[in-house]
C-alpha cells in the first residue's frame, strides 16, 4: 500500500490553551498515517527515525473533519520516506483545507531491532516523481546540516 488516509472528528479532549487541536496531537496522528503507510508497504514493524519540516499552515477546530494522507515518497533499502498532509474542515461546510504538511521516515525492523530491506517503490505518474524528488532533496538539505560542525563559540562572553 503506497498511501492511506485516515479519517476522523476532532474531539474536545485535544484541545490547547488556545481552543484548537494541540499540535502534539497532530503530530502524533502523522506518525499514526506514517505508521500503517510504511507497515502496509513492507509488511513489518516499523519505526520512525525521522520526521522534518513539518508546517503548519492553520489550526484544527474542535469538531472538524480531519483527514491524515500519509503517500509514500521514495524507498531506500530499508527506509520508507512519506509525505503526510493533513487537512480539516467544517462538516457542514463540506471544504477542506490543509493544515499541516511533514515528511516522515520510517525504518523496518525484525524482532531485534535490526533493519530490514523493502521493496523500492517506484513512482510513477509526475506528481509522484516530483513528490520524490522532493523528499529527497530535503532529506538532502537536512543530512547536511547534521553534519555540519558546530559554530564556534571563540570569544563568547563567560
Amino acid at each position: 500500500m503506497s498511501s492511506i488516509v485516515l479519517r476522523f472528528l476532532a474531539e474536545p479532549s485535544t484541545v490547547n490553551f488556545g481552543g484548537k487541536v494541540h499540535g502534539g496531537t497532530v503530530m502524533k496522528w502523522i506518525d499514526e498515517a506514517g505508521y500503517a503507510c510504511a507497515t502496509g508497504w513492507s509488511h513489518n514493524y516499523c519505526v520512525t527515525v525521522f520526521i522534518g519540516s513539518i508546517r503548519f499552515h492553520r489550526p484544527i477546530m474542535i469538531g472538524d473533519l480531519v483527514e491524515v494522507e500519509a503517500r509514500m515518497a521514495y524507498t531506500g533499502t530499508t527506509s520508507m520516506n512519506i509525505s503526510v498532509e493533513v487537512r480539516s474542515g467544517d462538516l457542514k461546510g463540506g471544504q477542506m483545507v490543509r493544515t499541516t504538511e511533514c515528511l516522515i521516515v520510517f525504518v523496518a525492523v525484525d524482532s531485534h531491532g535490526r533493519p530490514l530491506p523493502v521493496d523500492a517503490y517506484k513512482p510513477q505518474t509526475p506528481g509522484e516523481i516530483a513528490l520524490a524528488e522532493r523528499a529527497r532533496a530535503h532529506l538532502d538539505a537536512a543530512r547536511k546540516v547534521a553534519d555540519a560542525p558546530p559554530p564556534s563559540l571563540s570569544g563568547a562572553a563567560d
